[in-house]
Order: structure tokens, then sequence, then C-alpha cells
């Protein structure tokens, strides 16, 4: 009879704390799917000094999917074809690309830097990533959201 009650209690105490529906949930928020940019960050002493909105039919899509990225920008401003495709990985709140091809452009930029890492800062329907300088400040960031 005690059990019983005891089971009563809890079932009553997790009903209140878990009634706004928003702490508990078994949905796991992941990276796999279509993102569009929204906007660009620049940082100064940690916190955010502007904010980009993508203008003039600016777009960049990133996809993931089993360990793949693939990502593409158009700009009509700008000539260059923007794209490239690699690897990535999620470890201890960081997001790490690895391109293994790209466009010429972006190869120029592969060539000196082999592996892109980001602070990564996750939500069920929109991610962010934010470069980190050699000390570790933030000095860049990157607002995505979900397209699927």
């Amino acid at each position: 009879m005690k059990a019983l009650l005891f089971f009563s209690c809890y079932l009553m105490v997790a009903t209140l704390v878990t009634s706004d529906g928003g702490n508990i949930t078994n949905e796991k928020i992941s990276l796999e799917g279509v993102w569009e940019l929204q906007n660009q960050q620049m940082y100064e002493d940690g916190t955010v000094s502007e904010i980009m909105e993508n203008e003039n039919g600016y777009r960049q899509v990133k996809m993931y999917s089993k360990g793949k990225v693939m990502w593409t920008r158009n700009d009509p401003s700008d000539s260059n074809e923007w794209f490239g495709y690699g690897t990535y990985t999620i470890k201890n709140g960081m997001l790490e690309e690895r391109l293994e091809y790209a466009s010429g452009p972006m190869m120029k930029v592969v060539d000196t830097t082999q592996v892109f890492r980001f602070e990564l800062v996750m939500e069920k329907k929109a991610y962010q990533q934010i470069q980190l300088d050699d000390d570790g400040n933030r000095f860049h960031g990157e607002s995505y959201t979900r397209v699927e």
C-alpha cells in the first residue's frame, strides 16, 4: 500500500512539474537536414557588435546528412561560384567541418584552412555556428533556420 501511495504522489508531482510541457522532451535535437542562413554576426569583447542580414538575393544553404555536409552560396553581386562538400562531426559543443572538395574560390580557402571549427548553439529549428579566435574568443557567427 505504501508503494502505491508513493507512486501516486510521484505521478502527481511529475505532472505538476512538467505540466507546462516545456521542460521534458524525448525529442532529440539534430543537425541532420537542410538549413538556410538568416544572418551573420560580428563580435567584439564577447558580445555581438553587428548583425548583417542577407541582402539583395544573397542566400546560403547547408545540408547535413549522416556525417556529410554540403553548402552552397548564391550572391548575385559575386560572379564566383561558392560551394563545398565534406564531412562533419559534433563533439563537446563544437562543430567541425572538413571539406573534401569545393568550388575554385573556396578551394583557395581550403588550401589554408583544412578544418573549420565552430562553437555550436543548437535549438530544434535553428542553430548558430560561431568562429573562435586563437584565444577562444568569439569573432564571427552565422545563424541558420531549418528548412526541412
